[in-house]
């Protein structure tokens, strides 16, 4: 089976310094592309005549998987949206009182409604909508959950389990990983924390290993100007030294290219990073593949309602480096991967 593990990691700093951390870890090229999203597009959940619709409030940048769903992405009030596999989702029936939501269309619709964690929590515990999982393009389960993060630091995981949705809602939320379920997933790492990250740190690349290391590491890094490295950072910014600090977290829990474990889907190799600066709204990504981080300032993008779609292709290997806002052209948006209710 081919199923996607990721680690997420949250960061605060001086000067309210938020950045969200996102690996993204695959069994093989899922053919990732950058799109912008203005606000004002009319969408619906893809899941037949009793589909949830609504109209997009904010405008986001975001990144593709096989051209047929958001995985990740930022947007313009700062906040992120990362969807991570967990193998013990189970989203339930629906019980038709409800419309109804492709999760190809769950991370881009709380970027499209939602300008912070608590609105959006406070909104999607009300279950608005009964989501549906097709199979993914590669024949793999769409089995995910969702964190989200806003520039006060505030977070949220969204998980169904048993068919009931869970929210752990707190800035205490910092890392998230894959299996097992979340509320397990804290008391591994409690017992690491026990133990302490200067004296041991689970070293494989199982998901709760991951989320041990990322734990310490995202808490170890400096959250002030750091005398040591500063005067090799662009213009001696704090804020930038932060995101190469998170960005370094994300790779040291990274798992190298062409390591796969088969019989363990929530163990595949990471192809690529996103690092989202949700004070200054700049989005990174770090490709596995190539030599490059390039990056999409959101004061440079247009996402007025009227404004074009546009997409910065990347699925033929193609290298950007720095600012790419003004690389992206418009284009037909991507077609969500639809759901049929049984």
């Amino acid at each position: 089976m081919q199923a996607m593990a990721c680690t997420r990691t949250l960061y605060t700093g001086d000067g309210r310094l938020v950045i969200t951390g996102r690996n993204m870890d695959w069994k093989e090229d899922m053919g990732s592309n950058l799109w912008i999203f203005p606000a004002g597009i009319a969408r619906d959940g893809a899941a037949g005549a009793k589909s949830i619709k609504w109209t997009a409030r904010y405008g986001s940048v975001i990144v593709s998987g096989y051209e047929a769903g958001t995985t990740d992405g930022l947007n313009e009030k700062g906040l992120a949206a990362n969807l991570l596999y967990l193998a013990e989702s189970d989203y339930g029936q629906p019980d038709w009182k409800r419309p109804l939501l492709s999760i190809s269309l769950w991370a881009q619709y709380a970027l499209d409604n939602y300008a912070n964690v608590a609105e959006a929590v406070a909104a999607l515990s009300k279950e608005p909508f009964d989501i549906l999982a097709p199979t993914l393009p590669n024949g793999a389960p769409a089995a995910l959950h969702l964190s989200i993060s806003d520039s006060s630091g505030d977070s949220a995981i969204f998980e169904y389990v048993k068919g009931k949705l869970t929210i752990h809602h707190g800035k205490n939320y910092t890392v998230m990983t894959n299996s097992p379920i979340y509320s397990e997933q804290l008391a591994l790492n409690a017992y690491w924390k026990d133990i302490g990250g200067l004296t041991f740190l689970p070293g494989t690349n199982r998901a709760a290993d991951r989320f041990a290391r990322a734990s310490f590491l995202i808490g170890a890094i400096p959250t002030k100007i750091d005398p040591a490295y500063i005067k090799s950072v662009p213009h001696q910014s704090f804020d930038y030294q932060a995101v190469a600090s998170v960005l370094s977290v994300q790779r040291a829990v990274s798992v190298p290219l062409g390591i796969t474990t088969p019989d363990q889907p929530n163990i595949s190799s990471t192809i690529w990073r996103t690092i989202a600066d949700q004070k200054n709204l700049v989005y990174y990504f770090d490709s596995a593949t190539r030599p490059n981080t390039f990056w999409v300032s959101l004061a440079n993008v247009d996402f007025k309602p009227g404004a074009p779609v546009k997409k910065l292709t990347i699925d033929k290997g193609q290298v950007f480096s720095g600012e790419t806002a003004d690389k992206f052209e418009a284009a037909a948006p991507f077609k969500f991967l639809p759901a049929a209710p049984k």
